[in-house]
């Protein structure tokens, strides 16, 4: 079964049940979340099933606590990394629409063409929902246990193109595994994870140029190369494939391996496959 028709028939069996699912989609930057996202939703309609989509992006905190939250990082950034959102407020809407008996779905929503581009808070969207897919590059990622991050610096291991810290992003990294902690109890969540795995790591600095092109040309807001990089290393650095990303694969519902065109190789149940 394929991908998207596994993620539905999933949808379609928690819905009969009488729950209101959230399904995680991870996947890194550039890596088509968001067009994978759309196209499920217009098929789950196609079946009489209200998909709304949300990306944990939707969730930024306000520009102010933002900036001060991201201050004096190692990337130059002001969004990305944990700690720039904020996760309660998905657990939240997420909760009243459990609770509800509308089936209404109210969640927020971003703009990052606001502020010269920093981006910022827009207000709130309303969906009348049967389930909900949330979509980005850090769903589902635990914290990792005292000593892990030492222990990791040390063995030097990693994934085909995963890129090495700098000795400045190595120093940041216990902050930024400490503020995974808020994001547990969106995770907690979650009715299931499907995983969008590069066959290279550096394919998705390639993805986003290639997003950053398509949208230059159709006139919408796009990026400078400097930038592009900066946000590109920050969600690679900031929570290393190989120790946040790679511990996923085997609870994973479904993974999809990518190669530079992003088509898939391979399809399957994520606890079957090694990419090591």
């Amino acid at each position: 079964m394929s991908f998207e028709a596994s993620l539905l028939t999933r949808l379609v069996a928690l819905v009969g049940q009488g729950e209101c699912p959230v399904i995680g989609l991870n996947g890194p930057v550039g890596a088509g979340k968001s067009t994978l996202a759309r196209r499920i939703a217009q098929q789950a309609a196609a079946q009489g099933l209200r998909l709304a989509v949300a990306s944990i992006d939707d969730a930024y905190l306000p520009h102010g606590p933002r900036l001060q939250a991201m201050a004096a990082n190692p990337f130059g950034v002001d969004r990305v990394p944990p700690g720039s959102h904020d996760p309660g407020l998905l657990v939240e809407a997420i909760d009243q629409w459990r609770q509800g008996s509308d089936g209404l779905l109210r969640l927020p929503r971003f703009d990052k063409r606001l502020r010269q581009g920093a981006g910022d808070r827009c207000g709130f969207s309303q969906h009348a929902a049967d389930g909900l897919l949330l979509e980005g590059w850090l769903i589902g990622c635990s914290p990792l246990r005292d000593g892990q991050i030492q222990a990791a610096r040390g063995s030097g291991a990693g994934l085909v193109g995963s890129p090495s810290l700098t000795a400045a992003e190595w120093a940041w990294l216990p902050r930024w595994n400490q503020a995974l902690e808020a994001y547990q109890p969106l995770w907690r969540q979650l009715s299931g994870l499907w995983v969008l795995w590069p066959l290279d790591w550096r394919l998705p600095r390639r993805w986003r140029f290639q997003a950053e092109a398509q949208q230059r040309r159709l006139g919408g807001g796009w990026l400078r190369g400097t930038k592009i990089d900066q946000l590109v290393r920050s969600s690679l650095c900031s929570l290393p494939p190989e120790l946040y990303l790679q511990p996923l694969l085997a609870g994973a519902d479904q993974l999809r391996l990518l190669d530079r065109r992003r088509r898939s190789l391979w399809e399957g149940p994520g606890r079957e496959f090694d990419p090591s």
